[in-house]
């Protein structure tokens, strides 16, 4: 009997010390995109002001990364580690090339233990093992990261964000900091529609005062390109450059032969008169002259405009009224597809061979088919025909900003669980087949004139690319349930130094205060994002129109505004007004609250008025159009004012 109960205390005491052993190995950490392969082990790498980050000699392309490491980690945590290339230490961050045939061209590996080893079969995987360390470090106070081993690698190698800049325009900067966003997320394909037109029932039904724009510099056609914003040549080869950097791609667009009002409001003779002057004559040998010199200007040399290796050329929604048009159209795509070839890039296009059935050939081997609607392309007979595809589905992951069809805010709960890039429409293939290459989503600034700003737009993008990041990378392979994926990502930074929601850390509640506000003077903070509160005390005084009080590089708040000398705002070239005046004398507490519907001035704790989403009528009110009136309080500057403002504070309503 006691050898039993010898034996039977010996097996509690293992099973004691395999659960206490199993409680300290670390859990798989949270990151976007989700880990593929996790080991855990016990312990954690905390680094300190000697870590260093070191790759080995004659790898320039490895230096470059370690680089852009250290700049992020300095930017992130206010601490440089040293870049060397020299052996490694115990505290060091290790970066190597190790052949892996799983982990193919994006895949990485790390292995935390008293130094982080990132390896990868290919430069591409390096960096992405270094946003994955990022991301683990910046969730813990003193940026330890968990010591264990991981795998990872994407299920897809196309995972993509398409902005419509045509109708609206996307300033440079912003842009700037969706690659740095995209890099952070592992997305890698950035996609720029730099033409479009608005839609002419907004517009006296007449095309010639339809707003249509192109984006980009013309040396070709001087004055085609937008003066309301656009894009130098220098401007946007630096903004493929600083992508290529960060290993995301940018697919420049130029859409024809329909969303061509700029096109057509520049040279008229090329626009269809049959068809709406935003398609363009498929009949006029001038359209093919002005296209071609169009592409040329930007495809030919040895360093031409269009940096990467892919050009999109639009080609959807046209007309199949008539089999010659169906056949002109199908023309001018293969016309194009191969032209574009001619410079030594891949074509893309919008699928609309469904739509535009017919005889005539279109080039399909080496082509890449945006995969969009289904009755415009079928999936899969495309992919028969030899088309690449990359999936997106409009119903799925098309924003379109408060234009009341397709997605304000797109289905991130849906899509978490339900949708791959296997999946467009109602079409779903095996997961990686080889005819998808990938998944996008996209914003479409349809509706020209809404009042959306971008950060409208940054607020209804930026949880769809955190979520597209995890279905794109991993896919059908998702562990974490969306609830926590939903409650842990609001974690994470947007990317280094970028903060477009105008994050302040800490709330609910009081998050800033000043006692005194005085004319050209800063504070610590650019802006505060939604929700929020923003209270101060003021000592009237009269002030001429034009009078700031707050400005940002994004937005201006008046204490007179430039046309009437109300309070207001101004952002993306709109002018938003309360109807409040602050007269000499006055004594009072002014609120400002904004969340991602509406504005609201408060005086003296009560709600005095709202800028709430208007209903805006056109075309003797046979169309509508949502007129937005939001703002991103600026905190950045003062301006010059004569009024005594006193007592700021700034609120954040909601947590992150």
């Amino acid at each position: 009997m006691k050898t039993v109960n010898r034996f039977f205390t010996a097996c509690l005491l293992l099973l004691s010390v395999c659960t206490n052993l199993a409680a300290t190995v670390n859990p798989k950490p949270f990151v976007i995109p989700e880990l593929k392969e996790w080991k855990g082990a016990e312990g954690t790498f905390v680094p300190t002001t000697k870590t260093r980050i070191v790759c080995p000699p004659g790898h320039p392309e490895l230096l470059h990364i370690a680089r852009l490491f250290a700049e992020d980690y300095e930017t992130m945590f206010a601490c440089k580690p040293e870049v060397i290339q020299d052996k490694a230490a115990a505290g060091d961050f290790v970066l190597a090339l190790r052949t892996d045939k799983k982990l193919g061209k994006e895949g990485y590996s790390i292995k935390v233990t008293d130094r982080v080893q990132i390896s990868a079969p290919e430069p591409t995987g390096i960096y992405w093992g270094t946003r994955t360390l990022l991301q683990i470090a910046e969730q813990t106070p003193n940026h330890q990261l968990p010591q264990g081993t991981l795998r990872d690698w994407p299920d897809y190698a196309i995972r993509g964000f398409m902005i419509d800049c045509g109708r609206k325009f996307i300033p440079l900067h912003f842009l700037q900091d969706y690659v740095k966003i995209m890099a952070y997320y592992k997305m890698n394909t950035l996609q720029i529609h730099l033409n479009d037109n608005g839609f002419k029932q907004y517009f006296q039904q007449d095309w010639s005062k339809t707003y249509g724009a192109f984006r980009l510099e013309s040396d070709t056609y001087p004055g085609l390109a937008a003066e309301d914003g656009h894009y130098t040549k220098a401007e946007f080869i630096d903004l493929q450059k600083l992508a290529e950097q960060r290993f995301v791609e940018i697919i420049p667009e130029i859409d024809a032969p329909a969303h061509t009002l700029a096109f057509t409001h520049y040279k008229p003779e090329i626009g269809s008169k049959e068809y709406g002057m935003d398609h363009l004559d498929l009949f006029n040998p001038e359209t093919y002259t002005f296209m071609d010199g169009l592409f040329k200007e930007y495809l030919e040399g040895d360093t031409p405009v269009f940096r990467g290796p892919k050009v999109h050329i639009g080609t959807d929604e046209y007309s199949n009224k008539k089999k010659d048009v169906v056949e002109k159209f199908r023309a001018f795509t293969d016309h194009y597809i191969r032209y574009v070839e001619s410079f030594g890039k891949q074509a893309c296009v919008w699928g609309a061979l469904t739509h535009a059935d017919g005889e005539t050939p279109v080039k399909s081997e080496n082509v890449i088919m945006s995969a969009w609607y289904n009755g415009y392309a079928q999936p899969k007979e495309m992919a028969k025909q030899g088309y690449k595809l990359i999936s997106i589905p409009d119903g799925m992951v098309y924003i379109v900003p408060a234009a009341g069809y397709y997605y304000d805010y797109l289905n991130t709960e849906m899509l978490y669980n339900k949708w791959t890039p296997a999946h467009i429409g109602k079409e779903v293939f095996e997961e990686q087949d080889p005819a998808i290459l990938g998944g996008m989503f996209a914003v479409w600034n349809d509706h020209v004139g809404n009042g959306i700003s971008t950060k409208d737009i940054h607020h209804r993008v930026f949880p769809a690319m955190q979520t597209l990041a995890v279905k794109t990378w991993t896919a059908a392979k998702t562990t974490l349930p969306y609830a926590d994926f939903d409650r842990l990502r609001h974690r994470l930074s947007e990317a280094p130094g970028v903060n477009q929601l105008g994050r302040i850390e800490g709330g609910p509640g009081l998050v800033y205060e000043q006692s005194a506000v005085t004319p050209s003077s800063r504070t610590p903070h650019r802006e505060i994002g939604y929700d929020y509160r923003v209270t101060f005390d003021i000592d009237g005084a009269a002030e001429t129109p034009n009078t700031i009080l707050f400005r940002s590089p994004d937005a201006v708040f008046y204490l007179a505004d430039p046309i009437r000398g109300m309070l207001g705002f101004a952002r993306d070239g709109y002018l938003n007004t309360f109807s409040y005046r602050i007269h000499q004398g006055e004594r009072m507490n002014i609120g400002i609250e904004g969340d991602n519907k509406a504005t609201r001035l408060l005086i003296n704790g009560k709600v005095v008025e709202e800028l709430n989403i208007e209903k805006r009528l056109f075309d003797e009110g046979k169309a509508k159009m949502n007129y937005v009136r939001t703002l991103v309080f600026p905190l950045q500057e003062t301006g010059e004012f004569k009024s005594k403002v006193t007592n700021l504070k700034v609120y954040k309503k909601t947590a992150d």
